[in-house]
């Protein structure tokens, strides 16, 4: 079982397949490196594919203290499977709190990125003393209950019932495979990632200056990430903004065909020369 150093010692666990150009794939809070498995089988064939599990997520290490969570140690964490592997670059794909590891990767690292995909991005960047207290008051459900006790309040929600709706047996093994996370690990992330990480908005002068090409991805029934989406693709000049139709905050497991096509257009374009900084005269139209 292969594994990766942090340069604080912490071993994170990660999968790779296939040859070409790297794409390295970040997950969410209730994700793993199976929740890529539609994305690996698809882009193995043609890229270098890794996914990792994040700190706190065995076999990756569960440090056991909170400060070892934080959205600098969680931005780290996507460096030192960069520098592991040996990797001068990748396309860095993330999903939730994976697309905000990713975000913060590509405003501090910007020449180490191919490209950005920020997949489900948004939720609790704004109204922040109200999400943090959420997730510590999650964390402590979790401390106290375990994840088999808590599983069907985090993932039967008004943005997961559509993967349900759409895909009972997909749902059914993503529950199943949320309820095998640490309990500790989750909950320290929720108390040192979730709870503290900054807010999108703070990095206004950071997403004007970035050159990275980035794609942002949103289900247009993922109330929370909607706004957020919009600002972010208004606010960096290399950015570009898809909607799904009828789809909730897992898009590359609710949407996997439409994901993948979306990507992988994506990534030849920036492969290809072809995705560009957007002409400035398309972001000062007036209404005459």
């Amino acid at each position: 079982m292969p594994f990766l150093n942090c340069p604080d010692g912490t071993k994170l666990h990660y999968e790779e397949a296939g040859a070409g150009q790297p794409i390295v794939f970040v997950h969410e809070f209730l994700g793993d490196i199976a929740a890529w498995e539609p994305q690996l089988r698809y882009f193995s064939r043609r890229y270098r594919c890794i996914a990792f599990n994040a700190r706190g997520y065995p076999p990756s290490d569960v440090p056991q203290r909170v400060e070892e969570y934080s959205y600098e140690q969680q931005r780290a964490g996507i460096l030192a499977v960069l520098d592991g592997l040996g990797l001068a670059h990748a396309h860095i794909v993330g999903l939730s709190m994976g697309a905000f590891a990713s975000f913060y990767f590509g405003m501090k690292w910007p020449r180490r990125a191919l490209s950005l995909t920020l997949a489900g991005i948004g939720s609790g960047s704004e109204a922040r003393s109200q999400f943090r207290a959420e997730s510590e008051a999650a964390a402590e459900g979790l401390l106290r209950d375990g994840w088999p006790a808590c599983v069907e309040a985090r993932t039967l929600t008004p943005t997961r019932v559509q993967y349900r709706n759409k895909d009972p047996r997909g749902f059914a093994e993503f529950v199943a495979r949320v309820t095998q996370h640490s309990a500790q690990g989750s909950a320290l992330t929720l108390k040192g990632y979730q709870a503290l990480r900054p807010s999108l908005s703070g990095f206004a002068e950071e997403m004007a200056a970035s050159t990275v090409p980035t794609l942002i991805l949103c289900g247009d029934e993922d109330e929370p990430c909607l706004d957020v989406s919009l600002m972010l693709k208004r606010g960096m000049p290399a950015a570009s903004l898809m909607l799904f139709p009828r789809t909730g905050h897992a898009v590359n497991l609710e949407e996997p065909d439409l994901f993948n096509l979306a990507c992988e257009r994506f990534f030849h374009q920036v492969e290809s020369g072809q995705y560009g900084m957007r002409d400035p005269l398309a972001r000062t139209a007036k209404m005459i």
